[in-house]
């Protein structure tokens, strides 16, 4: 049997003719080319976000002398999110109405989940715009709300830094 048989001319792997051209065509995507959609706060004061991990468990079945593996439960992990925090509109308001439907620290009173869940979309953009892919997480709820410092010596501008807890995350490619 000839290499050339063996070849699977979609994976390139053995020769590709085209490999220089490939090569300078790679477009990368950029981390900075994002944009974040939580309903009641405007995506242009998004600094930051982190994409969806998901963690698979794992259950140990022993047998004899041997372990063997298969998954357990999968788990999405927390992300964080960094806002802009500017006077007009204000980041803090914003956040705040959030944190309000978890629980009125007024009142004592917590919200249903129904109330305080929400989803959030992550889309991340070609140099033109155009949508790449999307993260949509369902269930999204703040775990914590960090309203940053201030501080005299500092010229930086105020951010507010969210944990974010969702049930489970989904992916769309874009076209």
């Amino acid at each position: 049997m000839a290499l050339d048989d063996l070849r699977d001319p979609n994976l390139g792997f053995i020769e590709d003719d085209m490999f220089w051209q490939h090569a300078q065509s790679l477009e990368p995507k950029r981390q900075h080319q994002f944009m974040l959609v939580v309903e009641g706060i405007p995506s242009f004061l998004m600094k930051t976000s982190a994409r969806p991990t998901l963690e698979n468990g794992e259950i140990t079945m022993d047998h004899i002398n041997v372990q063997r593996y298969v998954k357990g439960k999968s788990k999405w992990s927390a992300i964080s999110i960094t806002l802009y925090d500017p006077i007009e509109p204000s980041g803090t308001n914003a956040v705040m109405q959030w944190i309000r439907l978890h629980h009125e620290s007024n009142t004592g009173r917590n919200g249903y989940a129904t109330t305080y869940k929400k989803d959030i979309t992550i889309k991340q953009l070609s140099p033109l715009g155009e949508v790449l892919e999307e993260w949509l997480l369902h269930g999204a709820f703040i775990t914590s709300a960090n309203f940053g410092s201030l501080d005299w010596s500092s010229e930086e501008m105020t951010t507010i830094e969210l944990n974010i807890r969702y049930d489970w995350a989904s992916f769309t490619p874009g076209g």
